[in-house]
Formats: C-alpha cells, structure tokens, sequence
C-alpha cells in the first residue's frame, strides 16, 4: 500500500510541475475561469430537479392523477427554466454594466487626476507589505501600463474580474441544465403500466441519485470533499421534496 501510494503520490507531483511550467501558467492566466459554465450549469440542474420532483411529491401527497403531475410538471419545466435562465441572463448583463462603469470611472480618474490614482496604487501594495525603491518600482511598472493600471483597479478597489460573463451563453446553459435535468424525475410517469405509487417511488430514486451526482460533479470540480459534496446536495434537494410532499398531505386533508 505505501508503494501505491508513493507511486500516485509522484504521479499527482509531476502533473502539478506540468500544470506550472512558465507557458502553462501564461496560458492559464490569460483564460477565463473554467468554474463560470459549472456555476451556471448546477445552478440550473440543482433548481430543475428540485422543482419538478416538488410537483412529482406535493401532486403525489394530494393525490392527484398522473396526467396531473405531467402537465404541472412539463409546465412548470419549461417556464421556471425559461424564468431562471431569463434572471440569470440579467444578473450578468448586470455584471458586465458594473465592469463597464467601473472602467470607464477609472479611465477618467487616470486622465484627470493621476497622480491621486498612484497614490492608490501605492497604498494598496503598501498594505500587502511592500516598501521602499521596491514599492516604488512597482507603482512604477503598473501606471506606465494604462490597461494593467486599469485591471489592477478593478480588481483591488472594486473587487471586479477583468473576466466577464457572456449573458447569452449563461442563460443558455442554465436553460438546458434546468430542462434536461430537471425532466428526469417526470420520466417514471411516461411509462403507463406502473401505478402512481411506483411511478412516485422511482421518480424518488432518480431524485435522490441526480441530487447526488450533481453533487459529486460539484465537489470534483471545485476540488471539494466529494461524497461530502454529494450528501450535502442531496440533503438540501430532499429536504425541498419532503416539504413539498408534507404541504401536499395536508392539502388533501382539507380538500377530503
């Protein structure tokens, strides 16, 4: 076992030396985060599933017919998705108004009081413990690149990547990690010879095992405990079904 895992252990070694060869690292900098698409993605799968599976346990709780929970469901579906990617497309729009309005604050204050700007620029490296010819250099390299001067603004002052969402392509990948994942729990109720009762129970499991896999995707990406990931995702989904399915019961109490 030790020589397992010394060999896994040189193995993991060199990919990192790889990853931080000077050409690796320049290329790395110079893209876009690769998390951008995975949050928009989980955010749509997560909120799909968790929608159509509350209809799937709160019609199911009423006692409602499975032609119920497919209309409900498939609406619900194609609405929330298209609601959702909707937002999301404006809250980037958003983002990008606030890089925008930001650059140009910063352009204008570099032309019309620059030195005050590199007053800064000195003071935010001076917090990060620079002093001397050496934080005089530093100011010096920055203000005599206007676009470093600029990105380096946006980034200490206002906390704003130079990186910025595309609206479209977020809205998009919200719609379809919504509408895709999300009719997986309203598959069990396309298949006419089961009861209400399987077609619950299955569309229970498939439930739980998107939440989950959602999970362990998340935790693998952003390099998180996985099945610690997956179990938190699943506890959070079940336990918007199970209120679902207890508002329901108590529905079909009043309306008997």
């Amino acid at each position: 076992m030790g020589g397992k895992k010394e060999k896994l252990d040189k193995a993991d070694r060199y990919a990192l030396l790889e990853e931080h060869r000077p050409e690796r690292i320049q290329a790395r900098l110079h893209r876009a985060p690769k998390s951008q698409r995975v949050s928009d993605f989980v955010l749509g799968a997560i909120d799909g599933c968790v929608t159509t599976f509350a209809i799937v346990a709160g019609a199911f709780g009423a006692g409602f017919s499975e032609a119920v929970v497919l209309v409900m469901g498939f609406a619900n579906l194609i609405a929330d998705g298209f609601s959702m990617a909707v937002s999301n497309y404006e809250a980037t729009s958003v983002e990008r108004a606030q890089l925008a309005a930001a650059t140009r604050t910063e352009c204008q204050h570099i032309a019309l009081v620059p030195e005050g700007e590199r007053e800064e620029i000195r003071q935010i490296f001076h917090r990060k413990g620079f002093h001397g010819e050496i934080l005089e250099q530093i100011v010096a390299t920055i203000t005599a690149n206007r676009k470093l001067w600029i990105e380096t603004m946006l980034a200490e002052e206002y906390g704003i990547s130079r990186f910025a969402r595309k609206p479209l392509g977020a809205a998009l990948v919200t719609f379809f990690a919504f509408i895709g994942v999300g009719a997986i729990p309203l598959l069990p109720y396309l298949v006419q010879p089961l009861s209400t009762t399987q077609q619950f129970y299955i569309s229970t499991v498939l439930a739980a095992c998107t939440f989950f896999a959602i999970g362990l995707c998340k935790g693998f990406v952003f390099s998180r405990r996985i099945l610690a990931s997956g179990l938190t995702t699943l506890i959070f989904g079940g336990a918007a079904a199970a209120l679902a399915l207890g508002i329901g019961f108590c529905l079909r109490s009043f309306i008997a």
